[in-house]
């Protein structure tokens, strides 16, 4: 399928800071790849599952990985912005967590690399889960006796540290993927996976030029070493009604995390996958509708206007970038007897 890619000229004029797009329409891959230091297994995955929907390593008791990345349902919490401990709110729309395993860089700033490192700052944001340190987030779990055996399992004896904790729940997000959308089916050879407007919507999609940023099998850019985040300036065409309406340029974007004027307003380009379950949009949360999303990306992305027939081929053919969740049951959490970690005085 002839595809329309810019030039790597046009690329950096654009404030897209890594190398031109892949060619080729990708399945997204069946098993998300883990760290040599962290390989997945069951054991892990079932105690990162318990960390991750357990509220108690927040300092108020009320805060868990969930309560922002809902995998029951899109992976967000549906917010413009989350809310953490004591009802604060942050800056920023919380990105899905599904398919997170297959970005280079973590965050929208991509201020940390593997989902390792991702786990581990939530809980000592003051905004997010608000504990202290981390040693005050281990001091509670080791006084939670139904995790010393769940921790022996997946990782060894005297292994309750908080480098074993985000290893344990970043194995379970890596679990937390979506392949075999009627895209995937697609691309693999089932010409019938798709509807008619989906398929003419691949093709607009391309023809426009969406796929300049939002190429790869995770439709977030090309495939990037660990580290090397595949970013773009947003919005990159300030002269148009949108960048006011809907406060884009407030944001710093990358430049917050580095400090480097050069990083000013770039993002991480995020997946595109699942996004029909993941409103509202953009690192600010400002914008509730898809077809919406989509006039504003092209107009400050790529300079130009969409008819009304572009608009809804193109969210159409998003729409098959949605894939089957698998089941996920909620785990029952270890109890404290007879006491609480979170008392009426502290």
């Amino acid at each position: 399928m002839k595809k329309s890619l810019l030039s790597a000229l046009t690329l950096t004029l654009l404030g897209i800071t890594a190398a031109p797009v892949q060619a080729a329409w990708e399945a997204l891959p069946e098993v998300a790849p883990a760290p040599k230091d962290n390989p997945t297994t069951p054991a892990k995955v079932e105690l990162g599952k318990m960390l991750y929907m357990d509220p108690r390593l927040s300092s108020t008791g009320t805060v868990s990985c969930n309560s922002c990345h809902n995998v029951m349902e899109g992976g967000d919490d549906s917010r413009p912005v989350s809310m953490g401990v004591n009802g604060k709110t942050g800056g920023r729309s919380a990105p899905s967590v599904w398919n997170a395993a297959f970005y280079s860089v973590q965050f929208w700033d991509g201020r940390v690399n593997l989902l390792e490192d991702q786990a581990k700052g939530p809980m000592t944001n003051p905004v997010e889960m608000g504990a202290p340190n981390h040693d005050h987030v281990m001091a509670k779990i080791r006084a939670i006796p139904g995790y010393q055996a769940s921790f022996e399992k997946a990782f060894g004896k005297d292994s309750m540290t908080i480098e074993n904790t985000a290893k344990a729940i970043a194995a379970f997000e890596r679990t937390l993927i979506t392949p075999n959308s009627a895209y995937d089916r697609y691309v693999k050879g089932d010409k019938k996976a798709m509807t008619a407007q989906q398929v003419q919507g691949m093709k607009t999609f391309a023809e426009v030029g969406c796929n300049s940023c939002h190429s790869g099998a995770n439709f977030s850019g090309p495939k990037m070493p660990v580290g090397q985040g595949f970013y773009a300036t947003f919005p990159t065409f300030t002269d148009n009604k949108y960048s006011k309406q809907y406060d884009l340029m407030a944001d710093k974007g990358r430049q917050e995390a580095t400090g480097k004027a050069a990083d000013a307003h770039k993002f991480r380009v995020p997946t595109l996958r699942n996004i029909t379950d993941t409103a509202p949009y953009f690192h600010n949360g400002s914008v509730n509708d898809l077809s919406e999303a989509v006039r504003v990306m092209a107009k400050t992305q790529l300079n130009k206007d969409l008819s009304d027939k572009q608009v809804a081929d193109i969210v159409a053919f998003l729409g098959a970038l949605t894939g089957p969740y698998p089941e996920i049951t909620m785990p029952r959490l270890p109890a404290t007897a007879g006491t609480s970690l979170v008392g009426a005085r502290e």
